[in-house]
């Protein structure tokens, strides 16, 4: 698939994961679903699910390491700033180096270009917070964030998924 097709996807879904409300509960569940997800597949992430506000969830599993967090808020802050996903940015981008250009006057140390920020979109309230893995190769962060939510929304993840990276 062309970068073209990915990121024309990856609209589609930020534009179809949207929900009709977002608190706490809904967090941990996701969250919760995630985690289950990571320690059946022995996935090496953390999961990291705010508001812009403040924190709702966070869980690091076996396998993940101190630099996770970190990858997690900068993507964070990322989605915060652009209000899209972090892996539609890197694809839009194409800066092999993670950083964004100069004239942005983004410091590396609070913002990456990759993949594996989500937003958290309400219906009539836009953007509100983000779903950040870390861990993984950033396309595999990516899709573990999308699987989950097409998984709480009633979606078919099969119409949605990006299709594994060419080589």
């Amino acid at each position: 698939m062309a970068t073209a097709d990915d990121i024309a996807l990856i609209k589609k879904q930020e534009a179809t994961l949207v929900f009709p409300a977002f608190d706490e509960a809904v967090a941990f569940k996701i969250g919760s679903a995630i985690r289950d997800r990571a320690l059946k597949e022995d996935l090496p992430i953390i999961v990291d699910i705010r508001t812009f506000d403040r924190p709702l969830f966070y869980a690091a599993m076996p396998g993940s390491n101190a630099s996770n967090p970190d990858w997690a808020r900068r993507k964070i802050n990322v989605v915060k700033r652009y209000l899209r996903s972090t892996y539609r940015l890197v694809l839009e981008q194409q800066r092999p180096d993670r950083t964004f250009k100069i004239g942005e006057g983004l410091d590396i140390s609070d913002y990456v270009l990759a993949g594996g920020g989500f937003p958290v979109t309400v219906k009539g309230a836009g953007v509100i917070g983000v779903i950040a893995v870390s861990g993984l190769p950033e396309r595999e962060d990516h899709g573990v964030v999308v699987d989950a939510l097409c998984a709480h929304l009633g979606v078919d993840a099969s119409k949605l998924r990006l299709p594994p990276e060419d080589k």
